[in-house]
């Protein structure tokens, strides 16, 4: 399994939702919080290429945010990459 990182923020439902997604799955996963933390957010956008939340690894792979995270599931791609 690889390892799931996860910027997020505890006021984003699209966090909250890419986070339901993966307890769905039973997936450990770190979760960075953002909120109140510049420097943390700074480095999650210098790393993303992306200033929004949720901000999601799998491994090396960025997946992206919420949206993309749900794409992967929805094209079946979720689980290999997870097991990858």
């Amino acid at each position: 399994m690889q390892d799931v990182i996860i910027y997020s923020s505890d006021y984003c439902p699209f966090c909250q939702r890419a986070l339901a997604l993966l307890d769905s799955k039973g997936v450990s996963y770190q979760a960075i919080s953002v909120d109140g933390q510049l420097a943390i957010r700074q480095a999650m956008a210098e790393r993303a290429g992306r200033t929004s939340v949720p901000q999601i690894w799998i491994g090396d792979t960025h997946v992206g945010g919420c949206d993309d995270l749900y794409a992967l599931e929805a094209a079946g791609k979720l689980d290999a990459l997870l097991a990858a």
